[in-house]
């Protein structure tokens, strides 16, 4: 077992690599661009800063709380293990689809960085 602290980088998904306000999931809405697959949708944003930003965005429609927390982790552990594959200096807000919450966990990643590595490379 790894001691704490001594985690890989990339292996950790640290407070400033999450979008936590409404405001700062309001301006990727308001001026970002989307990108869409059968499993998710994903809004794009560029940041001035070193790293990109995931905020989740899961709606009731998809089931219960279970169910929705269960694909909020399964998206958390998507982005946390690939998050230094992607490109640098983007907010991006996830939504995911109804598909989710039955399709394999290897499918939907596969399908995600795909989306994620869609993304322009700059905008500086």
């Amino acid at each position: 077992m790894t001691p704490p602290g001594a985690e890989p980088l990339g292996a950790t998904f640290p407070r400033e690599a999450r979008l936590v306000r409404k405001a700062e999931f309001d301006a990727v809405y308001r001026a970002g661009k989307r990108r869409s697959s059968s499993h998710f949708t994903v809004f794009f944003r560029a940041n001035e800063q070193p790293q990109s930003r995931f905020g989740f965005s899961i709606k009731k429609t998809l089931g219960g709380a279970v169910v929705r927390n269960r694909i909020r982790r399964r998206l958390r552990e998507m982005v946390r293990c690939h998050r230094l594959e992607i490109h640098a200096g983007w907010d991006i807000v996830i939504h995911p689809k109804s598909t989710v919450a039955k399709a394999p966990f290897a499918a939907l990643t596969a399908d995600l960085l795909r989306l994620l590595k869609s993304a322009p490379q700059s905008n500086k």
